[in-house]
């Protein structure tokens, strides 16, 4: 059987050239919106390849949905250059959606630049101040990782209490907002300025604690219940970093049922096991005494 084609004859006012073309354009039309169609599924799989939430990507990130397949691979490609494994950039880019269509040499690599050459950290540890602080790579290394590192270094984080992977992300936090109000309470608490510098040096972690949530309550806490002196807290800064309910509590009234005291760093730093036996050991010291 011959199949007939019933293309309609074109009036003279009408151009055939674009009788044509209408009829032409309509499989193309078709064609281009499938292709779209598997390329945003291309997207899709691949983000879940990645292990991140495509839902929440699109949302957080709608212009994710334009761009193409090859900017997500430049991203990827970029930060596996840097040493991240598979778990941790599925993990990064979940949080930080907006680094799936960013440019990697113009918002990326410049800050790899400024971890490897200003703040001086090995290429193999650059991967984990990226881990242990993602943020990092959404911060401008103009605007907010420079200051704050220029202010860390006046404070004292150089030669031996430089910088490293375990305290890079300080240099996410706020010089106004952030580290001077944390440094301006321990000094309103009675400690000198050189003493709190000494204090930040030797736990930089004081530095990430929240003002409100730790600092006023363990201190409170410390003075009331515990009828501390904060030449203690001088000499163990790292005091802040325990939890209030989940140890300096309980261990500080296992001490007092006893009528026993302890030195801050005695009382935090050993393991639940090893406390409970200095702890039965100070019990038998005083029965011995008493005989």
């Amino acid at each position: 059987m011959i199949l007939r084609l019933q293309i309609p004859i074109p009036s003279i006012t009408t151009n055939p050239l674009n009788t044509l073309k209408s009829h032409l354009s309509l499989p193309a039309a078709a064609t281009t919106s499938t292709d779209s169609g598997l390329k945003f599924r291309q997207k899709l799989i691949y983000l879940q390849s990645l292990n991140v939430n495509p839902t929440k990507a699109l949302n957080e990130n709608p212009t994710l949905r334009s761009v193409p397949l090859s900017t997500l691979y430049s991203v990827t490609h970029c930060l596996f250059s840097m040493g991240l494994e598979s778990s941790a950039l599925g993990r990064i880019l979940d949080m930080y959606p907006l680094l799936l269509t960013s440019d990697p040499y113009s918002d990326i690599y410049p800050i790899f630049d400024f971890l490897l050459h200003t703040v001086e950290i090995p290429f193999p540890e650059i991967r984990k101040s990226i881990i242990r602080c993602p943020r990092l790579l959404v911060s401008d290394p103009e605007t907010q990782l420079k200051p704050t590192f220029e202010f860390l270094t006046q404070l004292g984080f150089t030669g031996p209490n430089k910088l490293t992977s375990q305290t890079t992300l300080l240099l996410v936090s706020s010089v106004e907002f952030t580290l001077i109000p944390k440094i301006e309470y321990l000094v309103e608490l009675g400690f000198e300025y050189d003493e709190v510098r000494n204090m930040v040096l030797r736990s930089p972690g004081l530095l990430t604690f929240s003002i409100e949530n730790n600092y006023k309550p363990k201190v409170v806490y410390f003075l009331n219940e515990m009828n501390g002196d904060l030449e203690e807290i001088k000499k163990f800064p790292q005091y802040f970093s325990y939890s209030l309910e989940r140890k300096i509590k309980p261990r500080n009234r296992m001490l007092m049922e006893h009528g026993f005291s302890m030195h801050l760093s005695d009382m935090l730093k050993v393991s639940d096991g090893e406390f409970r036996a200095r702890l039965i050991e100070m019990q038998l010291q005083l029965v011995e005494d008493r005989q």
